[in-house]
């Protein structure tokens, strides 16, 4: 039976990434598609699911177009994080030989970390909205000449084989995904290997980042991420930004009460414990 207290919600077609990243983080829940993101959060807002997996960023292709906009105003708060590695696999109807293949389906970011093999088998590359869609219309059509990038989650979905994995080009491709809830999720000042998610506008005038940026420095907090984008008159950029540490402990409750002083809003989006994959990069460079 539907239970929306286990549901965890996503964009996309069943078999895509991000229902692969919803499987892998949460086993024990069931996973609902969405076709967009403003659904995948209406569906935790109206009660139909417990959570949203959201994508933030690749390591290839960068951050998911309009996100940004999307998140401050979802309603919904960052609980968590989650990182997925990315393995490409090309797919095929069964009894496709590699050899079949005239055209490859897939999203525009697959057929772009996939060029390498792309071009080794010189294929036609054909857009699609999602990687799970193309496998879909894949197996619906049947065609041998016609291959698809995607999941091996896709391929047990729609019946296709799968006729070489880890086709992407970067042995380092990955998601960067943030689990949303209705309500948040504090883990504690007390908390170690806290992350806070917040947003913040300045004006576009010369030195406002500068003079935003001064107190994380000067309380020696340190900013994993920052990017900006601009509001509808180009008369303000917002901001979006994790940093480590929670806001109330020292460093970073000095360093955002100094940002309030140059800033005209700031909203934390969530605070929550950084996943297992960042720690494990940071301590590998030190």
């Amino acid at each position: 039976m539907f239970d929306p207290k286990n549901t965890l919600a996503f964009q996309g077609s069943p078999g895509a990434y991000s229902d692969m990243a919803c499987r892998s983080a949460y086993p024990e829940m069931t996973t609902l598609a969405n076709r967009s993101f403003e659904d995948t959060f209406d569906a935790v807002r109206t009660g139909n699911a417990a959570l949203a997996m959201i994508p933030i960023e690749n390591s290839v292709a960068g951050r998911v177009a309009d996100i940004h906009h999307l998140l401050p105003d979802s309603g919904l708060h960052i609980i968590a994080e989650h990182f997925q590695r990315v393995n490409h696999h090309l797919l095929g109807v069964a009894g496709t030989e590699i050899s079949d293949l005239t055209h490859v389906h897939s999203h525009i970011h697959a057929l772009n970390q996939c060029r390498k093999l792309i071009q080794e088998l010189g294929l036609k590359p054909v857009e699609h909205v999602d990687t799970a869609g193309a496998a879909a219309d894949i197996a619906a059509a049947g065609d041998k000449t016609q291959g698809a990038i995607a999941s091996e989650l896709a391929a047990e979905t729609d019946g296709l084989v799968s006729l070489r994995a880890g086709i992407e080009d970067a042995d380092h491709n990955t998601t960067r995904f943030v689990v949303m809830a209705a309500e948040p999720f504090d883990p504690g000042v007390d908390a170690e290997n806290t992350m806070t998610s917040f947003v913040f506008r300045v004006r576009n005038v010369p030195a406002a980042l500068y003079k935003s940026l001064g107190g994380f420095a000067t309380n020696g907090v340190n900013m994993t991420k920052l990017e900006s984008y601009v509001d509808s008159a180009f008369v303000a950029a917002q901001f979006y930004a994790d940093a480590e540490g929670h806001p109330e402990q020292k460093a970073l409750k000095l360093a955002l009460e100094e940002l309030d002083f140059v800033t005209h809003e700031i909203k934390i989006l969530g605070v929550y414990t950084a996943h297992p994959f960042r720690l494990q990069q940071n301590g590998g460079e030190d």
